[in-house]
């Protein structure tokens, strides 16, 4: 398992970071959390609820054309931190292939500080983030029925 170059530099970046600055970072990632493209803004039903964030939180993974991860998240901007995590995730995994998000350790953040700025219930809950994402796209790659392969076959 290993930790892809865009997100292992985010990680750096947080480890080597004061803990203010390290809460402003992911406050700030959480700003650029991109918004949900019509086509989940307007049909939620394909979104897919994290039930083990303490906040309502959605997720969706795609397949572009070039074989590279698209992600969305649907999390209210009253969750900064958890929403600051889908925008760390976003930046670091956008646009990756499926291989390379799928071989991301389960607990790559672990390193980064997060736990003296966000709860241990936020961190299980950002776990559970990406572990769902995985397993959209482990099932993506496997084919499995029901599963969206593209943003076309969503719609």
């Amino acid at each position: 398992m290993s930790v892809p170059p865009r997100l292992q530099e985010i990680v750096d970046q947080f480890a080597a970071a004061p803990r203010e600055i390290r809460v402003q970072a992911l406050l700030e990632y959480g700003s650029r959390v991109p918004p949900l493209p019509s086509r989940y803004a307007e049909h939620r039903e394909l979104l897919e609820e994290v039930h083990e964030c303490q906040t309502p939180f959605f997720l969706a993974t795609e397949t572009d054309d070039d074989g590279g991860v698209q992600l969305w998240f649907d999390c209210p901007p009253e969750a900064p931190t958890v929403r600051g995590f889908a925008g760390i995730l976003h930046a670091g995994l956008a646009g990756e292939s499926a291989e390379t998000v799928l071989a991301v350790p389960p607990d790559f953040y672990r390193t980064m500080g997060l736990s003296d700025v966000v709860s241990v219930m936020r961190l299980r809950g950002m776990g559970a983030i990406l572990g769902r994402l995985k397993r959209q796209l482990a099932e993506r790659e496997a084919g499995t029925p029901g599963v969206a392969k593209t943003k076309e076959d969503r719609i």
